[in-house]
């Protein structure tokens, strides 16, 4: 099946909507949300086309076995590959991802105040790369819509894979307000989300990257800390163009404010990995085009900024990773730097829905050929070689 849909519908897909692939990812969304709706909140005859769908997305679609699975954070993930953020950012396909094989999802960015987003066009294939530049710019109808999509989804809040929420910065909002912001969202959202992701490494909002900075992402960190009646594990998601020094110093304040760990990494806005040199859609230069640059082009850079905080820390700081994941070699060579956990956007994307299988299965071959018995006994190995 992934073969089928690497070369026969992703270059459909591609093509059809050469000139806006925020189509097909939005209409992407709005599939799999109708797809994956409860049959008894839909019209009689959608409940067996839907039923039967559901069946065979299970079956088609996961790789189950007890060698995956982790507790975390008082967490139960059945495997260790989730969705990134940005993908789902309002929480509309939320109970497909679970049918898909993912072990946990991500959903947001999402902002206390809804907001369109940057203007468009803003999302662009770069297929010679592997890779997708994007400059969203946070597009989510907001932190109290996402909480009642929640709410309707499961209203007993009994999601069948752990359900992270990504925070960010409301454009509109001050600099210098952000940690009121973040805090707005935090108190809609904090009863609902298995976890939550502080976001101050987006490119794509004027100024939030400098809130990476240990005097302005202190004040966030702590007020969603003193915040935390729930105590559900909170963690930042750095950028990957952060220098070593800089990403030590979060590290630092990331254990300092008690975090359960941290998400490397955000998109780059580094262009000196790419082939493409002209963006098809608006005959640009690449170096001319605002935006992050997600897939392949990130994902040795996020493999060394995983292996930065893990000697760092000796491991004690748990990591999730992502960036440039689209085979099992790429999900293990972050998980031996040591990433506890991953997440996939671009890559799936790219290969499609079987991906998660295909990389699950991978890494079980993996862990059988190094005498590893289960993910946890493999992840920061590399550095004990």
């Amino acid at each position: 099946m992934q073969q089928l849909y690497r070369f026969g519908l992703r270059p459909l897909l591609f093509s059809v909507f050469k000139a806006d692939p925020e189509t097909v990812h939005r209409q992407t969304i709005d599939f799999l949300a109708w797809l994956a709706d409860d049959p008894a909140t839909g019209a009689r005859v959608h409940q067996p086309t839907r039923l039967a769908a559901q069946a065979a997305m299970t079956g088609s679609f996961e790789a189950r076995s007890p060698r995956l699975t982790q507790s975390l954070w008082n967490l139960q993930f059945e495997n260790p590959f989730g969705l990134a953020a940005g993908f789902d950012k309002d929480g509309a396909a939320a109970r497909a991802w679970p049918l898909l094989g993912f072990g946990f999802a991500e959903l947001g960015t999402v902002t206390y105040h809804a907001q369109p987003g940057n203007p468009k066009p803003r999302m662009f294939r770069l297929v010679g790369d592997q890779a997708a530049l994007n400059r969203m710019g946070f597009n989510n109808a907001g932190a109290a819509a996402l909480s009642d999509k929640l709410h309707r989804l499961w209203p007993e809040g009994n999601y069948p894979v752990p359900i992270g929420i990504n925070l960010g910065k409301s454009k509109i909002t001050p600099l210098a307000e952000a940690a009121s912001d973040y805090l707005q969202s935090f108190e809609l959202l904090k009863t609902q989300g298995s976890y939550f992701v502080v976001n101050v490494s987006s490119p794509n909002t004027p100024g939030l990257r400098s809130l990476q900075a240990k005097e302005q992402l202190a004040p966030i960190l702590e007020t969603l800390q003193t915040a935390n009646t729930e105590n559900k594990p909170l963690f930042v998601k750095i950028s990957p163009d952060l220098a070593t020094e800089d990403i030590y110093e979060i590290v630092e304040l990331a254990q300092q404010c008690n975090l359960a760990g941290i998400i490397a990494t955000n998109t780059t806005v580094d262009r000196t990995r790419l082939k493409t040199k002209t963006i098809i859609e608006t005959g640009l230069s690449v170096t001319e085009e605002a935006g992050g640059i997600s897939g392949v082009p990130v994902g040795d850079r996020s493999t060394e900024v995983i292996k930065l905080i893990y000697e760092h820390t000796q491991g004690t700081l748990p990591i999730i990773g992502v960036g440039g994941i689209f085979n099992a070699d790429d999900a293990w060579a972050k998980i031996t730097a040591g990433a506890s956990l991953l997440q996939t956007y671009t890559g799936w994307v790219y290969e499609g829905p079987t991906m998660v299988k295909t990389i699950l299965s991978g890494l079980l071959i993996k862990l059988e050929d190094h005498g590893f018995e289960n993910i946890s006994a493999a992840v920061g190995t590399a550095h004990r070689l």
